[in-house]
């Protein structure tokens, strides 16, 4: 078989998928805005998101294809191999040469239009608030964990799979779902807090209610807290943190100067269903399927040396950090697969939390609150159906606020 023709096959099948859904959301801006969010930006600021969607539908193809000619311009020479090459036989230098050297390129070839994205896109509309130094740091502790996820994650493999053979790939897949249950844990302790500040939320009216609201459901929560998100961006949000008798609730300082007391009530009793319904133990659940899925082609990856002969490894030789490049490519056909069932979920579950909020007595609160983080974020009010069916987690704005009506009317 002639690997290195069908890797390359698959990359542009995967970067092809990704400009189709790009595509298609660039010409989705043209779609008739539904009467019941009409109002959520006037004539002016219409022609702004407008203008705004076109110029980040623009970028993100550009993206697409600078990563794609990156892609192939390294296969198609083998860089990879002669990288490995410069460090002798040992593996794991090796393969941290492979992936230092696959992190470091894709930074180069990205931080210009992370630039244009960030520095010039959203500070022309408003949204960015980062200085150089913000967004510096913020690139370079990216590509600092990037490569410690990375070499760690491999090196865990390479180490397992020289030790106790291919069975120890489904060993691997569970060591990788605890991990990103370290790191969605951690993430709120810890990553979030890299260059952000956090400070309790102040006594008053609006710290009583989400108390009252914990409380009624026996949640208990380690500290409600305000990030100083404004420091980055003018976006709202608001999130749970954090497990068990660890776990808190962050609101961005933008959502408590942009919303009501009752429309930040009416966010958390939203997220409340979610817990009580424990969504995220079952995308959990959901995701550890996709990581065995993960791991079958990390199976085929790490199982057959050809595949990595055909960009220049040494024969019967296998290059973990290369594998690790190797996997991005079958993910990323993949993944499109399994998304569709787990946004289908993803969909159900939201529309199941806003039926929460609506029996808590918030229903219409939801629906400004909505209103306000979709003209807030420059949300898409009519995405294409099949854009929704393929990429949203979330349903669109309009369907859930006729979903809310509905529930209202019925409670």
């Amino acid at each position: 078989m002639n690997w290195k023709l069908l890797v390359l096959l698959l990359t542009t099948l995967e970067h092809g998928y990704r400009l189709l859904l790009q595509i298609i959301h660039y010409r989705s801006a043209d779609n008739p805005t539904p009467a019941n969010v009409a109002d959520v930006y006037d004539a002016q600021t219409y022609q702004r998101w407008r203008k705004y969607s076109a110029e980040k539908n623009r970028l993100s193809m550009v993206t697409n294809l600078v990563s794609y000619a990156v892609t192939m311009v390294l296969l198609c020479l083998n860089a990879h191999a002669a990288v490995a090459g410069l460090f002798g036989e040992n593996l794991y230098l090796q393969l941290i040469a492979v992936l230092v050297f696959q992190t470091l390129v894709e930074t180069a070839a990205n931080v210009g239009l992370n630039w244009v994205d960030t520095m010039v896109i959203e500070q022309k509309y408003g949204f960015n608030r980062s200085t150089v130094r913000t967004f510096v740091m913020d690139q370079i502790r990216g590509l600092l964990l990037e490569m410690v996820l990375s070499v760690g994650l491999m090196s865990l493999l390479a180490w397992l799979h020289t030790a106790m053979g291919d069975w120890v790939i489904l060993l691997f897949a569970g060591c990788v779902f605890l991990m990103t249950l370290v790191i969605s844990f951690l993430y709120g302790p810890v990553f979030s807090r890299m260059g952000n500040k956090f400070v309790p939320l102040e006594e008053g009216e609006l710290k009583e209610k989400l108390m009252a609201l914990l409380v009624k459901h026996g949640y208990q929560v380690k500290a409600i807290e305000v990030m100083d998100a404004s420091r980055r961006t003018t976006k709202l949000n608001a999130y749970f943190t954090g497990f068990g008798k660890l776990k808190s609730i962050v609101l961005y300082d933008n959502l408590l100067a942009a919303m009501s007391t009752d429309e930040i009530c009416a966010v958390f009793a939203h997220e409340l269903g979610h817990g009580l319904h424990k969504d995220v133990l079952k995308q959990q659940i959901m995701n550890f399927g996709n990581l065995l899925l993960m791991a079958v082609t990390v199976w085929l990856c790490v199982r057959v040396p050809e595949m990595h002969a055909a960009f220049g490894f040494a024969a019967g030789t296998v290059n973990y950090g290369f594998a690790f490049v190797l996997l991005g490519v079958g993910l990323g056909l993949v993944q499109p697969l399994t998304g569709l069932a787990m946004n289908a979920y993803s969909r159900h579950a939201e529309y199941r939390a806003d039926r929460q909020a609506v029996k808590e007595g918030y229903g219409a609160f939801l629906s400004a609150g909505l209103k306000k983080l979709a003209k807030e974020n420059f949300s898409h009010l009519s995405p294409s159906a099949l854009l929704v069916a393929l990429e949203y987690s979330h349903p669109p704005l309009s369907q859930r606020i006729e979903a809310i009506e509905k529930a209202m009317k019925s409670n």
